[in-house]
C-alpha cells in the first residue's frame, strides 16, 4: 500500500495520461506529415520480374532476386521435394532438433564457394548480423564500422557493449584516424563495413581496409549481402577485390541472389564453432524449413555452375547507365538521387504509370534529404525492358 501511495505522489500534476493509441496516432502523424508514413502492400511476384500490384502487371526494378532464382524450376523442386521428405517446419532450434540433414550440406556448398573452412547458416541476414559481433567484441573492445552500415549491422554492434565509432564512407584516412587514435586502448579491434552498400550501390575498398586491419591488429568483417551471387563470378565482392583470403569474417545472404532466405558467415573452423556456442541469435531462433535449406542449396549449384547467368546483373545495369549518361556501377544497385521524400514518391508513382515498379527509399532508411529511387537490375531483365525503363526515366524529367 505504501508503495501504491508513493507512486500517485510521484505522478501529481504530470495531466492526463495518454493510452497508448493516443500515443501511436500522434507519432503517425508525425510520419505523415513528414512524408514518411509507409503501408505494406500487396505485391504478386510472376515470372521473369513481372509483378501486379493493385491489379496492375508491373516490371519490377525494385527486387533483390538479381539472378531470378526464387522462380527457377530446379529451385522451386528442391523445395517441394524438401517438403516431402522432411515436411514444412525445422520444430526447434538448431541446437535442439531443428539441424535437420540439408544444412550440413548448404555449408558445405558456401564454405567451398567462398574458399572458407567452413560457413555457419542463421535464420536471416538480420539475425547473423545482430548475432555474430557480440561474440568477437563486448565490453573493453573496439568496433569501427562504415557510417552507411545496414541497421542489422548497427544492431549486433549496440548488443556486443563494446566501444563503437563509426567512420565517413568508405573514408580510409578516417577510418585510419580513428585506428590511430583509438586502438591502443582496446583489447581487441573489430572493422565492420559493407561489400556492396545496399543503398547507394557502391562497394567498399575491401583491399585497403584490409591493410588497416593488419597494420593495427584488428578484424575484418564484411556483409556481402548484395555481393555474394553476382560479383567475383557469383563469389562475392571479397573475391572480385581478390582479398578473399584476407577476410576472417565474411557474411552474406541467401535471400537475394540465391533466391531463397537465411544468412550465414563464412570463417575458419573454429570461428564457427565458437558462434555455435555463443551467437545468441542462432540458439534462441528455431531452424530455417527444410524447402528454404534445400532451395539455396539447388541454387548455389546454378551460382556455381552458369557463370553467363551471374554475368547478367552488372551488363543489364551498364546497359542503363550509359543509356543515361551516368558513371558505370559497382554493383547490380544504381540510384537516382532525388531529395525530397515527397518527390521520390511521386517519381515512383510516374514509373508505375509506364510499367515500372520501383519503390521509393526514403528516411530513416537513407539520410534526410536524400530519397531516392532505388533501381536493381537482374539476370531475367532483357535489354529491351532496361531500355524501356531508360527511356521513362528520362521521360519523368529526373535526371539533368
Amino acid at each position: 500500500m505504501q508503495f501504491c501511495v508513493q507512486t500517485v505522489k510521484t505522478m501529481e500534476g504530470r495531466g492526463p495520461n495518454l493510452s497508448i493509441d493516443q500515443v501511436v496516432r500522434r507519432k503517425l502523424q508525425g510520419l505523415e506529415v513528414q512524408t514518411l508514413r509507409r503501408g505494406l502492400l500487396e505485391i504478386g511476384r510472376g515470372d521473369v520480374g513481372r509483378t501486379t500490384r493493385d491489379g496492375q502487371d508491373l516490371i519490377s526494378f525494385c527486387c533483390n532476386d538479381y539472378l531470378g532464382l526464387s522462380q527457377h524450376a530446379e529451385v522451386k523442386r528442391a523445395a517441394a521435394d524438401a517438403v516431402e521428405t522432411f515436411g514444412v517446419g525445422a520444430g526447434a532450434s538448431r541446437l535442439v532438433t531443428g539441424n535437420h540433414p540439408l544444412y550440413a550440406d548448404l555449408e558445405d556448398r558456401l564454405a567451398r564457394l567462398k574458399g572458407t573452412e567452413a560457413a555457419l547458416v542463421f535464420g536471416s541476414g538480420y539475425l547473423a548480423n545482430l548475432g555474430i559481433p557480440p561474440v568477437f567484441a563486448g565490453s573493453g573492445d573496439l568496433i569501427i564500422a562504415d557510417e552507411l552500415s545496414h541497421a542489422s549491422m548497427r544492431a549486433g554492434i549496440q548488443a556486443s557493449q563494446a566501444e563503437s565509432r563509426f567512420f565517413q564512407h568508405n573514408d580510409i584516412d578516417d577510418c585510419r584516424r580513428i585506428l590511430e587514435q583509438e586502438r591502443i586502448r582496446f583489447r581487441h579491434c573489430l572493422i565492420m563495413t559493407e561489400g556492396v552498400f545496399s543503398m547507394d550501390g557502391d562497394r567498399a575498398p575491401l583491399a585497403d581496409l584490409c591493410d588497416l586491419a593488419e597494420i593495427f591488429d584488428a578484424w575484418l568483417m564484411t556483409d556481402d549481402a548484395h555481393g555474394f551471387g553476382v560479383l567475383g563470378v557469383g563469389r562475392g565482392s571479397a573475391v572480385e577485390d581478390g582479398v578473399a583470403d584476407r577476410i576472417p569474417l565474411q557474411m552474406g545472404t541467401l535471400s537475394k541472389a540465391v533466391g531463397s532466405y537465411g544468412g550465414f558467415i563464412c570463417a575458419s573452423r573454429p570461428v564457427i564453432d565458437l558462434l555455435v556456442n555463443r551467437a545468441r541469435s542462432l540458439i534462441y531462433a528455431t531452424g530455417l524449413p527444410p524447402a528454404v535449406v534445400a532451395a539455396s542449396c539447388a541454387a548455389l549449384d546454378i551460382i556455381e555452375r552458369d557463370d553467363e547467368l551471374v554475368r547478367l546483373p552488372m551488363a543489364r545495369a551498364l546497359q542503363f547507365t550509359q543509356s543515361l549518361n551516368l558513371p558505370d556501377p559497382e554493383s547490380s544497385i544504381v540510384p537516382v538521387i532525388i531529395g525530397a521524400a515527397e518527390e521520390a514518391l511521386t517519381a515512383s508513382e510516374q514509373l508505375v504509370q509506364e510499367g515500372f515498379l520501383v519503390t521509393a527509399i526514403r528516411p530513416p532508411t537513407v539520410p534526410y534529404d536524400t530519397a531516392r529511387l532505388r533501381f536493381t537490375f537482374a539476370a531475367h531483365h532483357s535489354e529491351a525492358d532496361v531500355e524501356r525503363l531508360a527511356d521513362a526515366v528520362r521521360e519523368t524529367g529526373l535526371l539533368p
